[in-house]
């Protein structure tokens, strides 16, 4: 059985200072997935940087250095590693790492957040669909893909404490949702969704500034998504809320 956990640290640094980067080592994942590390190279320590048992592979941003960020600490040493869409400006932010491996490919990805200005709300789209574009080609050599990562979005009013109440905030809105109802018309497979159609009040994300993971005022916005091939594999997924350091809280999958 192979175990594969994902995380969106806010900083794999903060996330180290608080003794959680070994926390989430003692679940013992075979891959571990983390997005918006938030480091440069020089800035890491050698047990960030290679843990012990682990192959270790990063995307740092090109731009807007120390923002952003993802990585792969996988104890199986991967076919090959890309990270990039190709796409110039949809790849200096840092946001995607690709592993493929003998019987499967595991695609890490930080989706943009789409706050702030309206220029990141477009961009945010526009990466939405060049992904769905990428991953649905891929799909077309390489049969058994997993994704994982920050998507930016819940996707339905069960995902989402106050649905009514954020219609209208990014994260929420009808046109990042109607992306991802596209997503699963292309054949893939929300993970946690299958095997928990309608469990409520299950959540990945929380808002730090106004204390909401301790009322449980959450968002489920980090997923594990799966092409039709591969999902007769996956034997069990898992919201890890007991583990703190950020303002997520990691995901896990196990499939054979």
């Amino acid at each position: 059985m192979t175990t594969i956990i994902s995380w969106n640290v806010n900083g794999l640094r903060a996330v180290d200072r608080k003794g959680q980067f070994k926390r989430i080592l003692e679940e013992k994942p075979d891959i571990l997935c983390l997005q918006e590390t938030k480091s440069l190279p020089e800035q890491l320590s050698d047990e960030l940087r290679r843990p012990d048992d682990y192959c270790s592979y990063f995307h740092f941003p090109t731009i807007k250095k120390g923002y952003s960020g993802v990585a792969i600490y996988s104890k199986i040493k991967p076919l090959e590693v890309k990270n990039d869409l190709g796409i110039e400006d949809m790849d200096q932010e840092g946001r995607l790492i690709m592993a493929k491996y003998k019987d499967f490919t595991l695609l890490n990805i930080y989706f943009p957040n789409g706050g702030g200005a309206p220029e990141r709300l477009e961009y945010k789209l526009k990466f939405y669909e060049h992904f769905l574009e990428f991953v649905d080609k891929l799909r077309e050599t390489e049969p058994n893909i997993i994704f994982c990562g920050d998507v930016n979005v819940a996707h339905r009013e069960i995902d989402i404490a106050r649905p009514k109440e954020n219609i209208n905030h990014v994260g929420f809105l009808p046109i990042e949702r109607a992306w991802v109802d596209k997503l699963i018309e292309h054949g893939w497979t929300d993970v946690y969704r299958h095997f928990n159609p309608d469990k409520k009040d299950m959540y990945t994300y929380w808002d730090m500034k106004t204390y909401a993971r301790e009322r449980n005022v959450g968002w489920r916005i980090d997923y594990f998504f799966c092409s039709e091939n591969i999902l007769k594999n996956i034997k069990s997924v898992h919201i890890l809320d007991t583990i703190l350091g950020s303002d997520h809280c990691p995901i896990q999958i196990t499939f054979n």
